[in-house]
């Protein structure tokens, strides 16, 4: 795996598949994962000709965690590897927290920027009902107590929930436990605070948003606030589709993601 060394104590690890594609595509992982989350989408960008670039972000995977994090200062580390890579302007997508950091990355670095595509994510996190309280309240206090296996053990049962993913639940338990618990828990905190509602109009790259429509993480509602937020947004949703949507229904999710990024 390739290295970017960004800073004396800031190391970013990235996967970079096939790098003579014409156009690049930055993935963007979510909380706990890493670069290898989008496999099942390798071989269907390359295939299309496209170079696929995915990080791990500072603190997770195999990327140094420097101490602290904010969603700009990450947004800064992926427009400095675009740069270093002579990838720009580059199409960005991004799942769940890397969907926040495309949004970050797009608003603050829109020359970057070609298409941007948000799935399962959110401008605005709005908890509502006792049930989505209890599981964030459930997580955050795991994760300041009893560590991230049993984080893991609590995240991977919502996300893959059916029996026959047993082998989902495992891969992505061996990459949340990678992660840096003080990166992990300054990531909860920046989520809880994340809210770009106001700066949406701001977008000008065509952008799409997709959902899930089983998604029991991020509320659909959030997502539709999303889409409506962003001038001239497309918006897909995947039926029966999980928060890990890439995972559980990768057919589906390609098909709509090279539409969108051929079109």
């Amino acid at each position: 795996m390739p290295i970017l060394n960004l800073d004396p104590d800031l190391r970013l690890h990235y996967l970079d598949e096939n790098p003579n594609g014409k156009t690049a595509v930055l993935l963007l992982h979510g909380l706990g994962a890493t670069g290898a989350s989008w496999q099942l989408q390798f071989p269907a960008l390359t295939s299309a000709g496209f170079r696929v670039i995915a990080p791990d972000a500072r603190g997770f995977g195999q990327s140094s965690y420097p101490g602290k994090l904010s969603f700009a200062e990450m947004a800064n580390d992926f427009a400095r590897l675009i740069e270093s890579l002579n990838s720009a302007p580059a199409h960005i997508v991004g799942i769940s927290m890397g969907g926040v950091l495309a949004l970050q990355l797009a608003l603050d670095h829109p020359r970057l920027v070609n298409k941007l595509v948000l799935v399962n994510t959110f401008a605005h996190l709005q908890i509502r009902g006792i049930g989505a309280y209890a599981y964030y309240a459930l997580r955050f206090i795991l994760v300041h107590t009893l560590g991230l296996p049993t984080q893991a053990r609590t995240v991977t049962k919502r996300i893959f929930p059916r029996a026959d993913q047993t082998e989902l639940r495992r891969a992505l338990s061996a990459q949340i436990i990678q992660a840096n618990p003080g990166a992990y828990r300054a990531v909860m905190r920046a989520l809880a605070r994340f809210n770009v509602t106001a700066r949406l109009a701001s977008l000008r790259a065509p952008t799409l948003v997709v959902t899930g429509d089983a998604d029991t993480t991020v509320r659909v509602e959030n997502q539709f606030a999303l889409a409506a937020g962003i001038p001239g947004s497309q918006h897909a949703i995947i039926p029966g589709a999980g928060h890990a949507v890439i995972a559980d229904s990768p057919g589906a999710f390609n098909q709509i993601l090279l539409e969108f990024l051929r079109a």
